[in-house]
């Protein structure tokens, strides 16, 4: 049977549909290829998929309802719903487009799941950020998840409610994957090794938040596609409560300060980064660190990308790509 991947011509969706693919599943991918970033990304990404065997397209935005009526007659054994509005400090100046692609069109993709006869497992991608204003560290599963800082935050946790709900109402097995900035080659040109390389290699002034203080749990893709799919294949069962929802984290369990993230770049560049420096914005985090605990012993989830490997892969990537 084929899987469902919402999100399909993003960072994380197309790996992972290119994981699926490899490993001989059929995927039926969505995407509304919307303008958040340069669209042609998303094309030449969806492009690669588009040469394998077993794919398809549907060009779709998930937040208008009743989209999915689309799909009537298809099956699927599972569904990845990775589509979303991603960006912390964006969700500060476009709030609505949040409610729409994170909370609106998680339920669209609830209600048409629950419908689904033969459906075994829906997977959706939530993120680090729901642990706000949280100062314990490293953040657990099992911790509370009350305090936003950001809208961004406030829609991903959201939606972790809702899937629960639907788990709890209809016996929907569902997991949630909160995943801590993840980065690697077909990134997302929002994320700082994106905007930082850019810069170094351009010659261009970059903005460093808090002098590069803060700390982020960067995640290579190349540990997090055999993460995603160990979760698609363990399906939960019901908890102490009858709910067969289960939330993990994906992680490097490895915290690096911003300035040794951007030390690394430059060196891999052969340049100086130009800084100009900014304060601190109060939509995010001094620190990300990811408790991975739960996702090794269930999942087998095991990082094994070291950051310079992972990010000489990256810059290997960018300088092609963008004839740099």
């Amino acid at each position: 049977m084929t899987i469902l991947v919402t999100g399909v011509a993003g960072f994380i969706g197309a790996a992972v549909a290119e994981g699926l693919l490899a490993r001989g599943e059929a995927v039926l991918g969505l995407d509304s290829l919307n303008a958040y970033y340069d669209p042609r990304l998303k094309r030449d990404r969806l492009a690669r998929l588009e040469r394998r065997r077993n794919f398809r397209f549907l060009q779709l935005d998930l937040a208008k309802r009743g989209a999915l009526a689309a799909l009537q007659g298809e099956d699927f054994a599972a569904i990845l719903h990775l589509a979303a509005q991603a960006g912390v400090r964006h969700s500060l100046k476009d709030p609505w487009s949040y409610l729409a692609s994170n909370v609106d069109a998680h339920l669209e993709v609830l209600e048409f799941a629950r419908h689904l006869p033969r459906l075994k497992h829906l997977v959706y991608a939530s993120s680090s950020s729901v642990y706000g204003a949280s100062t314990k560290l490293p953040a657990s599963e099992d911790d509370r998840v009350h305090d936003p800082l950001s809208l961004y935050a406030v829609t991903k946790r959201t939606g972790e409610l809702m899937s629960r709900c639907y788990a709890r109402l209809y016996g929907l097995p569902q997991t949630g994957l909160r995943l801590f900035t993840v980065y690697g080659p077909w990134g997302r040109p929002d994320m700082s090794p994106f905007i930082f390389a850019r810069a170094i290699l351009e010659g261009r002034p970059l903005t460093l938040y808090d002098q590069g203080r803060m700390r982020r749990d960067y995640t290579a893709i190349d540990d997090v596609v055999p993460g995603v799919l160990a979760a698609l294949d363990c399906v939960p069962q019901a908890d102490a409560t009858g709910v067969p929802h289960r939330i993990y984290n994906l992680g490097s369990d490895s915290p690096i300060a911003v300035n040794d993230f951007l030390a690394e770049l430059e060196r891999l560049c052969g340049r100086k980064a130009l800084i100009e420096p900014a304060e601190a914005s109060e939509a995010e985090p001094e620190s990300t660190w990811a408790d991975i605990g739960a996702a090794r012993r269930d999942l087998g989830f095991a990082p094994r990308t070291p950051l310079a490997e992972g990010l000489a892969r990256f810059v290997a990537w960018f300088r092609d790509y963008y004839r740099l």
